[in-house]
């Protein structure tokens, strides 16, 4: 889509469209068939691990507090989040490399596998929802979704003040 092609009436309806898209991915994605089966726990699990994995990829330190500015949820809901996870031995405490009064959060071995099926387990569900697309769609579409998931990295940091990107030109 060009830029001329977004001020159409078309393209102000396919962009309009993708909010819809966005929340109908997140449900229905779950449903797809894959083994091991998702189970209702999974999902803030895989959250939750993603974030710290991302953040030890960084060479960062996540605590408790960080977590929630980005799953933008109060304390105490990450807290029971990280108490799930840790009481099943995906993730432990640990003391700061920076700072020895906070307490920081690392994925365990357990924390990797399962953040290695969870993958295994997204990688299922794009097979199988994208079954019938011919192989050069897939591939381009997984392309687009990789770009659109690193461009992310320009949003305001969780917490940070921030309005509206200016305008590409």
């Amino acid at each position: 889509m060009t830029n001329k092609d977004a001020s159409m009436p078309q393209g102000q309806a396919l962009l309009d469209a993708v909010g819809t898209a966005f929340a109908r991915l997140r449900r229905r994605t779950m449903q797809a068939p894959v083994d091991p089966p998702v189970g209702p726990k999974d999902l803030k699990r895989n959250l939750v691990l993603n974030i710290v994995d991302e953040a030890t990829e960084a060479k960062t330190e996540m605590t408790v507090g960080g977590l929630a500015e980005h799953l933008l949820v109060d304390p105490s809901v990450a807290s029971r989040m990280v108490s799930d996870c840790i009481s099943h031995g995906y993730l432990a405490r640990a003391a700061s490399q920076q700072d020895g009064r906070r307490t920081v959060l690392h994925l365990t071995e357990e924390g990797t596998a399962l953040l290695h099926r969870f993958r295994h387990q997204q990688r299922q569900a794009f097979e199988y929802i994208t079954r019938d697309w011919p192989e050069a769609e897939r591939l381009e579409f997984a392309r687009l979704l990789l770009k659109y998931a690193d461009s992310t990295t320009r949003l305001p940091a969780p917490g940070a003040l921030g309005g509206p990107p200016p305008p590409v030109t």
